[in-house]
């Protein structure tokens, strides 16, 4: 059983996504240094649970639209 994400991972998470859409991709490591650099004062721990939740959001955003597209046609 997976780790429940707190609402403080998750809003910060979502607004790095809203504020630097570009600068974050489905690769953990590339957004764990994004988040270093964006996301100031934060410890490793939150840091790294940030980035995961990121990296999450938008491996599963990938996989819905083209999931979806296939549909339509």
């Amino acid at each position: 059983m997976g780790k429940v994400k707190t609402e403080q991972i998750k809003r910060i998470g979502k607004e790095l996504i809203k504020l630097y859409p570009t600068k974050f991709s489905s690769n953990f490591e590339d957004n764990k240094r994004m988040v270093t650099l964006l996301a100031r004062g934060v410890t490793k721990r939150v840091r790294n649970q940030i980035a995961g939740y990121i990296t999450q959001a938008l491996a599963s955003a990938g996989a819905n639209p083209s999931s979806e597209s296939e549909e339509e046609t």
